[in-house]
């Protein structure tokens, strides 16, 4: 789109730039000097093809060069169109072809991101013309309109910046949704995974609560027991748990040990496979420990993403239980 629009503005220029040079030639009288005319002709046509094409194709600041070509260019051309004429025909429309063709290349300037160079164009487009014409000819013979196309392409750019800004802005805040959206989709079915995972585990047993209305064998209740660990786990073990892991917790409460997880978001915002890595260790670390208390917790930690806390007593709490485990999980495979 941006594109399009700019060969198009390029192309409404350059169109400008052949009638400003036709209306040059356009004499009712041969001039005394047409060579210098030409030469203003050629100067023009050739400038203005350099600033208003170099880099346009791909949106980039019109060079300094370039820049100071057409300040010299709107010195240039005035002093020549006006020195190869008859002094009597200086206000005629083939005369004051210059006025209106410098003033396009002050727009031009403008446009491509250089707007102290327009300015400048004009500054001199006007020193120029009142020189040579006065400046109420010089207003009255197309200096107004210049000034006027200078004012409208300023304003312009600085409205399309402003839209440009606008559209980013909006586009980016559009891809935040989507990313969030894609995010909170995957978590949400994640997390009907986890719980239909668990009710396949624990539904036999729960159903066999209802049935005998609880009134339960001792390995029933043991295998409610679990059922209940494995309900919590989904529950509030988010992302830390895999078949490893729930393997490795099912042993440990087999043998008696009390096992507490928590995620509190310490894998968000990692990969798919360093997050695996993460569950990995974590299902070594629980097969291997013989601790009557275990806590694991997923702390919102710039460094570490699981802790695992063994604890010889297997109560809820107590001050006189020792830890037999600590182990840190970082988040960066790393360290």
């Amino acid at each position: 789109m941006r594109l399009t629009v700019r060969i198009v503005a390029t192309g409404l220029a350059l169109v400008f730039a052949c009638y400003f040079s036709a209306r040059a030639l356009w004499w009712t009288s041969p001039p005394p000097r047409p060579l210098l005319v030409l030469l203003a002709v050629l100067i023009y046509l050739v400038s203005f093809a350099v600033i208003a094409i170099v880099g346009a194709a791909r949106a980039v600041k019109m060079p300094r060069w370039a820049a100071a070509l057409a300040l010299a260019s709107a010195i240039a051309i005035p002093q020549l169109s006006n020195l190869g004429l008859d002094p009597a025909a200086l206000r005629a429309p083939y005369a004051t072809w210059y006025i209106g063709s410098v003033g396009l290349i002050g727009v031009v300037c403008i446009v491509r991101r250089r707007p102290l160079a327009g300015w400048l164009v004009l500054l001199l487009l006007t020193i120029a013309s009142t020189l040579w014409i006065g400046i109420l000819d010089s207003l009255g013979l197309g200096l107004v309109g210049s000034t006027v196309w200078m004012v409208i392409a300023q304003l312009l750019v600085a409205f399309w910046r402003r839209a440009v800004r606008d559209t980013d802005r909006l586009a980016g805040i559009q891809q935040a949704a989507s990313a969030w959206q894609a995010t909170q989709t995957v978590r949400q079915r994640e997390r009907r995974e986890r719980v239909q995972y668990a009710l396949a585990v624990a539904g036999p047993i729960l159903a066999r609560v209802i049935a005998t209305r609880g009134d339960l064998s001792v390995e029933e209740r043991q295998e409610a027991h679990l059922s209940e660990g494995r309900l919590r786990d989904e529950i509030r073990g988010g992302e830390l748990l895999n078949e490893r892991a729930r393997a490795a917790i099912e042993t440990a409460r087999a043998r008696g040990a009390t096992v507490t997880v928590f995620d509190d978001g310490g894998l968000e915002g990692l990969d798919e496979q360093t997050k695996g890595l993460i569950r990995e260790e974590l299902a070594d670390v629980l097969a291997d420990s013989s601790s009557a208390r275990l806590i694991i917790r997923a702390p919102r930690d710039a460094r570490i993403a699981v802790t695992v806390v063994g604890r010889s007593a297997a109560g809820e709490s107590s001050d006189e239980d020792s830890v037999e485990l600590w182990h840190e999980i970082p988040r960066s495979r790393e360290e």
